[in-house]
């Protein structure tokens, strides 16, 4: 009958190298013998003192792989951070770019708005997976081949500031990213889901011609005011480059959609044509009142972003 120390032994051979297994049993046992002896000196039962022995010693893999140099993480310390911070960057805009992409694909060549939605939302959680897949899979492999990075060592000089107060909150954040998104959805939702007159004829309130031209554009714009919703937030506070950007933006939807509106390219012409109130002057008057908003809006968005530069550096 096998002793205990014969089972832990076979145990721990069981997880090395074949060409080392003799070696390491050698050098197991005497090391077993000699912890079991020492508490056997000290007074204690044979029996029980192996017991402690083993015990001790601690599971049988584990030891097995203190003995061949065998790392039981699947990424370590020494990689841990980078996978970590290039991860969170890639999944931070990849999958939504992915989806929405996706999603805008898909609803402009089936027509059908909800089937848009739900294939951009599976899309982006399809490249989520993959992403944190492949990215593990390589730092795994790093790991284990012990391929250096050649990373800059750290220094004092890396130290950040410390954090003043956050001026962009996610609350904040998360409603400019809801309203991007329903103006993005309603782009979409006027041309799928129209208007419908009595005769059944489907009635998009703006020119479908556009979609050709200045509505990709439009749309554009908008994802990548997204995109700045999101940096804005991860700088946690306003800046003039953010600002900046946020200005060339907003100048970029709100001029192509001036200029549509007051030359009366914007609105659908069937739907001008509908409505009386619109062919005798109201088309002009929406399109008066919206140019003044928007600019209004522009404007009063720099002005909030320069105040709130000038404020934190004060």
């Amino acid at each position: 009958m096998s002793t205990l120390t014969d089972r832990y032994v076979a145990a721990t051979l069981r997880a090395v190298p074949t060409q080392r297994r003799t070696e390491i049993a050698d050098e197991l046992r005497a090391s077993i013998e000699d912890m079991i002896d020492g508490r056997i000196d000290g007074g204690e039962d044979r029996g029980a003192a192996e017991r402690e022995v083993l015990t001790e010693l601690g599971n049988p893999e584990q030891l097995a792989a203190r003995y061949t140099d065998r790392r039981l993480q699947l990424i370590g310390p020494r990689y841990y951070l980078v996978w970590w911070r290039l991860l969170r960057l890639l999944l931070s805009f990849i999958p939504a770019i992915a989806g929405a992409a996706a999603g805008a694909v898909k609803a402009t060549v089936d027509g059908d708005l909800g089937a848009g939605i739900g294939t951009g939302i599976t899309t982006a959680f399809e490249v989520a997976v993959q992403l944190a897949f492949w990215v593990t899979v390589v730092f795994a492999v790093l790991e284990r081949t012990n391929t250096p990075l050649n990373l800059p060592e750290w220094s004092v000089d890396q130290l950040p500031e410390a954090p003043k107060e956050r001026q962009v909150t996610l609350v904040d954040t998360c409603a400019s990213i809801a309203f991007l998104g329903c103006a993005i959805a309603f782009f979409a939702w006027q041309h799928f889901q129209p208007w419908v007159s009595g005769d059944g004829s489907r009635l998009p309130m703006i020119d479908p011609a556009l979609w050709g031209s200045w509505l990709p554009v439009l749309l554009a714009v908008l994802v990548a005011s997204i995109g700045l919703e999101i940096a804005k937030y991860r700088a946690r506070r306003w800046t003039w480059p953010l600002v900046a950007v946020k200005t060339v933006l907003d100048l970029a939807f709100a001029v192509p959609l001036a200029w549509l509106l007051l030359t009366d390219r914007l609105l659908n012409p069937e739907l001008v044509q509908r409505f009386e109130w619109l062919r005798e002057g109201g088309a002009q008057d929406v399109a008066r009142v919206t140019v003044v908003c928007t600019a209004v809006i522009v404007v009063w968005g720099f002005i909030d972003g320069a105040v709130k530069v000038r404020r934190h550096a004060a």
